[in-house]
This record gives structure tokens, C-alpha cells and sequence, in this order.
């Protein structure tokens, strides 16, 4: 299944259980479609991060989209407030997302570059400030494996036995 179309299932199914838990406020009956849709969300939420979309992109889209969509559709169907206020923060979610996914795609493009290269990537390289590289994360600074670097004890002497003028015996 497309990454792109099971995420876009995800929002939709999230956004008719969320829209569905508000409706069941009245009538219980929406509760059946409350739990049918978190389970179609969270299914098909796996199955776009198993067809490769990264976590953080793909919780960042469905999570922001799902907010948007919400707020949007229970002022319509339910005649909750949207205010102005509201919609510029709806903008400002939405805009994070997408430069999430560009730092995304530009990570991407270069370990597609650095694989047809036959280079790897060293541990905490990397091209733009606060971009932590592919891998990277939970290493150990100055050992490529993420072990814990070995740490030499300095050898324990006997003390010296020293006589009243401090000459060693």
C-alpha cells in the first residue's frame, strides 16, 4: 500500500472517530464508530511507517492534520468556536510539519547520495545545525560502534616506606 495514501486514511479515520466521540456526548451509538476509527487510524498509521515513512514525519502529518481537520469540521457540524487565533496556530502546526518533512527528505537524499557514493556518513556530521544524522542518535561521543569507550584505571602502588628524613627504603 502507498505510504502516502495509508496516512492519508489514518487522518481520516482519526478525525471520524474524534468527530464521532463528540456525537456520542448525545447519543452513545457514535461510540461503536469512536473505537472502529482509533483502530483503523492506529492500523493504518503502522502501515505507512511500514511502507517507510519515518515516525516523526508521519505523526507529525497525521497529528497536525487530524488537529486542522477537526477543529474545521466540529465548527461546522457541531458549531464550535474557530477563531482567528485559532486558525494561525492551525497554520503555524501545519507549517512545522512541513519543514519537518523537508529536513526529512533532504536527510534522505543525503544517504541516497552518500550510499551511491560508497561513503558512510560519519557519527555527528552533519550538513545543516541542530540535524542529528540517520544512526546517529544514542551513540557515544568518540566511538563509531555506541560503545562506551574503555577507560584505563592508573595502577595502584604500594605506598613507599620512607624513613624520618623521606628517604625511600
Amino acid at each position: 500500500m502507498n505510504r502516502w495514501l495509508a496516512l492519508i486514511g489514518a487522518v481520516v479515520s482519526e478525525v471520524s472517530a474524534t468527530l464521532a466521540l463528540r456525537a456520542a456526548l448525545d447519543q452513545p451509538l457514535w461510540y461503536v464508530l469512536v473505537v472502529v476509527g482509533y483502530i483503523g487510524a492506529f492500523t493504518l498509521l503502522t502501515l505507512a511507517m511500514r511502507a517507510g515513512l519515518a515516525l516523526g514525519v508521519a505523526y507529525g502529518v497525521w497529528a497536525s492534520l487530524g488537529v486542522a481537520l477537526t477543529a474545521i469540521l466540529s465548527h461546522l457540524v457541531f458549531g464550535e468556536a474557530l477563531t482567528g487565533t485559532m486558525v494561525i496556530g492551525l497554520v503555524l502546526i501545519i507549517g512545522g510539519v512541513l519543514l519537518i518533512e523537508l529536513g526529512s527528505q533532504r536527510a534522505r537524499d543525503r544517504e541516497a547520495a552518500a550510499a551511491g557514493a560508497g561513503v558512510s556518513e560519519e557519527p555527528g556530521a552533519s550538513a545543516l545545525p541542530g540535524e542529528i544524522p540517520a544512526g546517529a542518535a544514542g551513540r557515544h561521543a568518540g566511538t563509531s560502534t555506541g560503545e562506551l569507550p574503555v577507560v584505563s584505571e592508573p595502577a595502584v602502588t604500594e605506598p613507599a616506606m620512607t624513613d624520618d628524613e623521606g628517604r625511600v627504603r
